[in-house]
């Protein structure tokens, strides 16, 4: 007997291992399929995973109350290693750098262009603004490839091995797949995460070479007065391809180096797509570990109000009152500035600290949220039976009543993401927020304001758009989210005033 609709109660016989058993080769090709992909960027995966392994040692070193230090050489060692890893994606497989030259007789691969120059260095010879377009999309169709494989798989897994022939998630994945606000949200949400994952791929060049050292190396350049090609330090480049208003290098651009700049340049002559994409790494970054940290606070608190009520539900109450009625942005200046001396300032370039200062003023909403369907969820009969049967009050919450509201966790979490890099680009642009010259959207907003007016307006519109574009991202994938588990929310919210959506006090 298996599990539908109308009986939702059966139960079938077989297991998924045993299913998998009898029939292997959906499981088998998928694997391999999969295998294949994640092959394809083993190499990046492990890098990534190294640096963050690098990071968290060097920030653990940098805390004054360590006695003692961790070695850093063996994950130096293995993140070099991993990234000499052949990989599809990347610089050097599709190079977009290179130089213009005109000199008669040089053998390249590519077009000849009508004054009989050709770009050398670059992938086919293409020009380097064509040639970052065939990375773009080889990097977009991948996550594209990667994202149908995991729907496939699911597919696979709900037709071949899964015990029910139906459950309740059916109906929510059907629901927001119909859901267009919500599948936009996804949409943009999913264009930041490869942006994320794959910004030092989509970059012209890196963060190292654009923004910490720039002056250790060198590029080299067609000079059409000397007729040769000679090499300069990318500083002294990027210091004569400035984006100051009279002198400008715009967007979809190149400078006088043959470097082309997708985003234009920005004051110092960096390169602003670059430091778009790794900005949004370290915003990312911080948003999840704040999420993380108030979804922890206020899921232990919302499931201790809904358990013993009474005083500790009122002594909740006051205290996420007493900490909303603080004005926000005044009390994240304040601790940004109080705590900006202290060792926290130092771990993760200052990353650490604005993560605990966001999840702290933040918890009382995402508390606030939960809090009604957790009361909802303590007066059901199961939470009494297991009351009864003496379990211990922490089981009760994690198994009786965290459940039933991981769902509004999802929710308001997704809507709260964009807040907090809305809020992390505001104290940058205040020069709160992460230490420089480490990249940060805000940062951008704040160094390109006094030439808004100018012909380089792209330093400070076009990371202002992208934030807005991400944060309403995130707010269309809640609410995708949201309709989805509860089609019902927003009819329940217009009759209740919004407590069947997780109302306050």
């Amino acid at each position: 007997m298996t599990v539908s609709r109308d009986d939702p109660r059966g139960v079938s016989q077989t297991s998924t291992g045993s299913r998998l058993l009898q029939n292997p080769k959906p499981a088998t090709v998928w694997a391999s399929v999969a295998a294949v992909l994640l092959g394809l960027e083993l190499g990046a995966v492990l890098e990534f995973a190294s640096s963050i392994a690098l990071d968290s040692v060097r920030a653990f070193n940098g805390i004054q109350a360590v006695p003692f230090s961790v070695g850093t050489g063996a994950l130096v060692g293995f993140e070099r290693w991993a990234a000499d890893l052949p990989r599809l994606l990347s610089r050097e497989t599709v190079p977009s750098s290179g130089y213009y030259s005109t000199v008669s007789g040089e053998w390249v691969v590519g077009p000849v262009y009508f004054d009989g120059g050709q770009w050398v260095g670059t992938f086919l010879g293409l020009e380097p603004a064509h040639a970052w377009l065939v990375r773009v999309a080889v990097v977009y169709l991948y996550t594209g490839v990667g994202l149908v494989w995991l729907w496939v798989g699911y597919r696979w897994y709900r037709s071949h091995y899964r015990v029910a022939d139906w459950t309740p998630r059916d109906d929510v994945v059907d629901r927001f797949r119909s859901h267009y606000w919500g599948l936009f949200g996804f949409a943009i949400v999913l264009l930041f995460l490869s942006t994320v994952v794959f910004g030092p791929t989509l970059a012209p060049t890196t963060n190292q070479v654009n923004n910490v050292d720039p002056y250790s190396y060198q590029i080299q350049y067609w000079n059409a007065d000397a007729g040769a090609v000679e090499e300069v330090a990318v500083g002294n480049a990027n210091s004569q391809s400035t984006s100051t208003g009279s002198a400008n290098v715009g967007l979809w651009s190149y400078d006088d180096f043959g470097r082309f700049h997708p985003f234009g340049t920005m004051p110092s002559g960096q390169d602003l797509f670059t430091f778009i994409m790794y900005g949004a790494r370290l915003s990312l970054t911080i948003g999840l570990v704040t999420i993380g940290l108030s979804t922890l606070i206020a899921t232990s608190l919302a499931m201790a109000s809904a358990y013993y009520r009474g005083r500790v539900d009122l002594g909740l109450v006051l205290l996420s009152d007493s900490i909303m009625a603080l004005p926000g942005l005044l009390v994240l200046i304040m601790l940004s500035v109080v705590l900006g001396g202290t060792w926290l300032a130092n771990v993760f370039d200052g990353g650490l600290l604005l993560a605990l200062i966001f999840a702290g003023a933040g918890w009382p909403g995402l508390w606030r949220a939960i809090r009604g369907p957790a009361l909802q969820t303590a007066e059901r009969e199961w939470v009494d039976a297991a009351r009864g049967l003496g379990q211990r009050p922490s089981t009760i919450m994690r198994k009786h009543i965290l459940p039933y509201i991981a769902g509004y966790l999802l929710v308001y979490g997704s809507m709260s993401l964009g807040g907090v890099i809305i809020g992390i680009a505001g104290l940058s642009y205040l020069g709160l927020g992460v230490n420089p010259p480490v990249p940060e959207w805000g940062r951008a907003i704040g160094l390109g304001q006094p030439y808004i007016g100018t012909s380089s307006w792209h330093i400070s519109i076009v990371p202002g758009v992208l934030i807005t574009v991400v944060v309403i991202g995130f707010n269309a994938l809640g609410d995708g989210i949201r309709d989805a588990i509860d089609p019902k929310s927003d009819t329940d919210a217009a009759d209740t005033g919004g407590v069947d959506r997780g109302g306050g006090a």
